[in-house]
């Protein structure tokens, strides 16, 4: 069997163009600025379909010798028409598509089978409708995710999706253009992905997908994976400037360096600083600066190159986690600190070199190099005097780390055994060079009381993969994908002075995804594909390699469904199963064993354009998550969602004013394996309002519009607080934002 799927794959790969057919190729640009559009729907009347790659090339084979209607449709553009008398006597027919913006229309959106994944019409119309704050806020249009911030907004959000409690990252990849977030054998936790560096008004795109079924998505890829692309260009020069409540100011300014639109060359910089007190009782002192650069060049008419250049600062005091006594007992107020000398600083610079070849045939060669230095110190105290009665349990955790990788792919249409097709190989490589990996007991955040954990880690991937798509009719496709990885961790432990440990580790990977779509309004689809997420190099080198790669199973069957003209449906039911897995806790330098977990559940998300200009969404998310092999009523896993609700309302384009007003909803959830301490639910409902003129912008934020008390995040924890005896367990929590309102004005030049 392996052999025969080797076979396939190759066949896929480097077939020759044997049929006599014709091919239709071609790109889809925008009509005013020239740009490629990714991810455009092409279709012809026979049913045969596609989308564009990055490079807006498309290509359709198979065609008899006969006149077709070619139909391009993509999300805020005119449905594009031409009649094409396709003849013989040439087997390649070449089209250029431009394609003229207009108003977003669910009308002008149909449901084929582009590929075997579902179609992500549903999930491109929620970027265009809500106005984007911050990157967090973007990785909310995922559906069914949630976030938390826990450290005053400078530490990366705590990620909720699928019955995961992700931690920071842990079961999900985040990627900026490709450029990877999460932080392996990381100082405070595995997959750690700090956002922060993306200047939310430089976002144009995010692709996103649940689950584990695409074979070039690698490490942490269980819970799913979300790509944020930033423009390539700017539209027009921007001065932004915010204030709100709580000392909360915030400046973002972007300027067109070069804008050559004969020669393709485009270059912009765009720089923000963000300051706020926050609203807890001890001032936050929040800072934080971005600045990115980017230059693009067609330098011929087949590469288009690209380079990306950014820094981040940031630092901050917070709270961080109270105990529900300590508020109730008056100690403390609900913003209130237990230990207010908690912080931190970070950093992060960022290279990213991109390349983008289109082959004859339509193929495209894609290559980009990454360079990243990273540097990281947190100070927290969760357990307040539980450890140590006289300085408190105060922890400082750092590291300074360097991250350098590739990723390269080939993809070519082809016409194996007489069907369309898409074939694409890949090569994937990144290795971290982590320094003073540290885990230390503190006081007051300066003075250093004892070395926990002091190392150097160093931890290299590398993956190979392929997958072959197929259309066997214009109703079904199916596409089979293969990947693997290996790991090599070394890790030298400098307080114990001993010689560096190594271990190394494979896994691999198989996916298959079929979908099926009848006609225009409707897709039925079945991903299923492995996945895992890789642990820390301080666990790997323990145990020599084994049972550090836990793989995760996973299926999805869905359902797109255009009932009616201004109305998408899109229900799945899901199932992951997680292997066992050994974890580092970061807070407190050890390995705990995790068991087997399973997980199902349903989704259903619903899009409705009321009007021309006002839409309505809802996403609503059930999940069923347990331990595999522990005794029923004690196998709950730990702030495991169980059941998430988003939606809202969203105005776009009338007589100048945009906007939306949207909640989200989390019911109460186990926090502990026998259900007897709950972390409580909540529902926060925010309104974003802009009137938008040729040259300024004004808008109003407010976050909690009806100032609901709630916890943003929770954990049972076990503390003891200074007049204490004895240790308590019990939730404990940072406090969700109150009433919080800002003001926006953009001046555009």
């Amino acid at each position: 069997m392996n052999h025969f799927l080797t076979f396939i794959l190759v066949c896929g790969i480097f077939a020759p163009l044997w049929s006599q057919a014709i091919s239709l190729q071609g790109r889809v640009l925008d009509a005013s600025t020239g740009q490629p559009l990714s991810g455009a729907a092409v279709w012809v009347d026979n049913g045969m379909s596609t989308i564009t790659d990055d490079h807006g090339g498309f290509f359709l084979g198979q065609l008899a010798a006969e006149t077709y209607k070619l139909t391009v449709s993509y999300l805020g553009y005119d449905n594009y028409e031409q009649l094409l008398p396709v003849e013989t006597g040439r087997s390649v027919w070449d089209v250029v598509v431009k394609m003229n913006r207009s108003s977003i229309a669910l009308e002008a959106v149909t449901v084929k089978a582009y590929g075997a994944r579902p179609s992500r019409s549903v999930s491109q119309l929620d970027l265009h409708l809500r106005p984007i704050l911050n990157s967090q806020e973007i990785l909310r249009t995922v559906p069914g995710l949630f976030i938390g911030q826990h450290a005053g907004g400078g530490k990366a959000e705590q990620i909720f999706l699928r019955g995961f409690d992700i931690d920071h990252g842990t079961d999900i990849q985040l990627t900026v253009d490709g450029l990877p977030v999460n932080m392996t054998s990381h100082a405070h936790g595995q997959g750690y992905a700090d956002l922060h560096f993306i200047i939310p008004e430089l976002v144009e795109k995010v692709h996103f997908e649940k689950g584990p079924y695409q074979a070039d998505k690698g490490n942490f890829v269980t819970a799913g994976w979300v790509d944020f692309r930033t423009k390539e260009r700017l539209e027009r020069n921007f001065t932004k400037l915010e204030l709100g409540q709580y000392g909360t100011g915030r400046v973002v300014t972007g300027l067109k360096l070069l804008d050559n639109t004969s020669s393709d060359q485009h270059a912009y910089v765009a720089a923000e600083y963000s300051y706020s007190d926050s609203y807890f009782d001890v001032p936050q002192y929040f800072n934080r600066a971005n600045v990115q650069a980017r230059f693009s060049d067609q330098i011929s008419s087949q590469t288009k190159l690209t380079f990306t250049a950014s820094h981040f600062w940031s630092r901050w005091d917070h709270s961080g986690q109270i105990p529900v006594r300590a508020v109730a007992s008056g100690l403390i107020s609900f913003f209130g600190a237990i230990d207010p000398t908690e912080g931190g600083e970070t950093s992060r610079t960022n290279i990213n070199l991109q390349s983008q070849t289109a082959l004859a045939g339509g193929g495209l060669l894609k290559n980009q190099f990454y360079f990243s230095a990273y540097d990281f110190r947190l100070i927290s105290n969760f357990t307040f005097f539980l450890e140590d009665a006289v300085n408190g349990d105060q922890i400082r955790q750092a590291e300074d780390r360097k991250i350098m990788g590739y990723q390269g792919s080939y993809t070519q249409p082809n016409e194996l055994l007489g069907l369309n097709g898409r074939s694409t190989v890949g090569l994937q490589y990144r290795y971290d060079q982590v320094r003073g990996v540290e885990l230390s007991r503190t006081r007051d955040r300066v003075t250093i009381l004892e070395q926990i954990q002091f190392g150097n880690v160093d931890e290299m991937n590398a993956a190979l993969f392929a997958s072959q798509e197929w259309q066997f009719s214009r109703k079904w496709t199916a596409e089979l994908g293969i990947r693997y990885d290996q790991f090599f961790s070394t890790y030298k432990d400098l307080l114990m002075h001993t010689q560096s440990a190594s271990a190394q580790a494979g896994i691999l990977s198989p996916k298959v995804n079929v979908s099926f779509s009848p006609n225009d309004r409707n897709q039925l689809y079945l991903n299923t594909g492995r996945g895992f997420h890789s642990n820390d190099t301080r666990v790997v080198v323990p145990r020599l390699g084994r049972d550090v790669l836990p793989a995760a199973y996973g299926a999805d069957l869905g359902w797109v469904w255009k009932p009616a003209d201004r109305l998408f449906i899109q229900p799945v039911a899901w199932y992951l199963w997680l292997d066992q897995e050994f974890v580092y806790v970061g807070d407190a330098g050890i390995v705990e064993a995790g068991g087997r977990t399973r997980r199902y559940g349903l989704d259903l998300s619903a899009r409705y354009q009321l009007t021309r200009h006002l839409f309505a969404d809802m996403d609503i998310n059930w999940t069923r998550p347990r331990a595999v092999d522990e005794e029923a009523g004690e196998n709950y896993i730990p702030l495991a969602p169980v059941f998430t609700t988003v939606g809202g309302l969203s105005l776009t384009s009338f007589k100048g004013f945009s906007g939306s007003v949207r909640y989200r909803y989390m019911t109460d959830r186990a926090a502990n394996e026998d259900n007897s301490i709950i972390a409580e639910g909540y529902m926060v409902a925010d309104l974003q309002l802009n009137y938008t003129r040729e040259r300024w912008e004004i808008g109003l934020n407010i976050q909690n519009l009806t100032n609901t008390r709630w916890k943003e995040t929770q954990f049972a924890t076990e503390s003891r607080l200074q007049n204490e005896l004895l240790p308590v367990e019990e939730i404990h929590f940072t406090p969700g934002t109150p009433f919080f309102a800002r003001l926006a004005f953009t001046l555009f030049f």
